[in-house]
């Protein structure tokens, strides 16, 4: 590939420019009275120009293209993704005037692939979760691209030491809080970059602080995590859009991590829409995920007579999830009975206890 500095030089400007103009997504404090004394806090990752936690993750992975000299000024970049990822890199892509691809699975949420679009981006489908790889690196050979691959570059594109990563903004903004150093930050595994990034930056910190990492149904993260067995795949996707594989992703760092769960699929629904009443907002799947695991977590220092502070990530908006984790058709064909965890979370608000 011809490179054009001055092109280069450019594109690197228009994205810090866009960053500059960006502020930081806020920390909301939830209301929960009966766990008085163990504060639980959501970062707001859907307030990105995009709408989801992605949006970091595009923004670095676009940087390190540029700079390894992977990208110039006609490439056409080509991604493999469950939907949130392909629709902020078509953002930084259409920023610089690239065409994008993104490789997504057929269920992947119609919203998210009309926002694909939106931004000047194309939808490629594949049947299964596991044919996005193949299908990019096959497309992007084709086209003389360039393959993000945000499933390997993601835990390195980011610079897990500081300089306004996720971990370094969560850790700003509790400085004022009652226990401004979080007993537990939770996060879900998609790429697993998320998670490096944050695991590197507690122990670089020297915080005391531990890392819970939770996984849905059908992903191999959690039992990769237990085995260390980086061959494992699994038969299916994972139902909660933008976490979990069927796969162990390069980007997915075991050592870091200091707890695993797997969160059932119906417990992260049931909280999205228990969390709804609390914000007065819908947020996605994930979220749900990340929220059960802290809410666990919480009920166990309770029980322990423990106080702190947890802090998650909102991953995304559930305005984007309206004809699955919003729709009670979909919810009964594809998950089943959810009344049972949403009895747990009303038994938590009145004890304290999610058992």
């Amino acid at each position: 590939m011809s490179h054009d500095p001055q092109w280069i030089h450019t594109a690197i400007r228009k994205i810090e420019a866009d960053f500059q103009r960006s502020a930081d997504t806020h920390l909301i404090k939830l209301d929960i009275p009966s766990l008085d004394g163990i504060d639980i806090y959501l970062k707001d990752e859907s307030t990105h120009p995009t709408g989801s936690l992605k949006h970091r993750l595009a923004r670095s992975l676009f940087l390190f293209a540029l700079c390894n000299g992977w990208i110039g000024k006609d490439t056409p970049i080509i991604e493999s993704s469950s939907g949130s990822t392909a629709v902020s890199e078509a953002y930084f892509a259409r920023l610089l005037g690239l065409p994008f691809i993104a490789v997504v699975p057929r269920k992947t949420a119609r919203k998210k692939i009309e926002q694909i679009e939106f931004y000047g981006g194309r939808a490629h489908l594949v049947d299964s979760p596991s044919e996005i790889y193949e299908e990019s690196r096959r497309l992007a050979k084709e086209l003389n691209g360039h393959y993000m691959d945000q499933f390997t570059y993601a835990e390195r594109a980011t610079d897990w030491r500081g300089n306004n990563n996720i971990a370094n903004s969560i850790f700003d903004q509790m400085k004022l809080e009652e226990h401004p150093i979080p007993s537990w930050v939770v996060m879900s595994p998609g790429t697993g970059g998320t998670s490096a990034t944050i695991g590197r930056y507690i122990r670089y910190q020297m915080h005391s602080t531990k890392l819970c990492v939770v996984d849905p149904e059908n992903s191999v993260f959690h039992q990769y995590y237990k085995t260390r067995d980086a061959s494992l795949t699994g038969e299916c996707g994972s139902r909660i859009e933008g976490i979990g594989r069927p796969r162990v992703e390069p980007s997915f760092i075991p050592d870091v991590i200091d707890e695993m769960r797997t969160i059932p699929d119906a417990a992260s629904i049931a909280t999205v829409h228990w969390l709804e009443k609390l914000l007065g907002r819908k947020a996605g799947a994930s979220t749900g995920t990340n929220l059960y695991g802290v809410l666990q977590l919480a009920s166990e220092m309770k029980a322990r007579g423990e106080s702190g502070s947890i802090v998650t990530l909102l991953c995304d908006s559930g305005e984007r999830y309206l004809d699955t984790y919003f729709n009670t058709a979909w919810i009964k064909d594809n998950i089943g009975d959810i009344s049972g965890y949403l009895a747990q979370l009303e038994q938590l608000e009145q004890t304290g206890q999610l058992s």
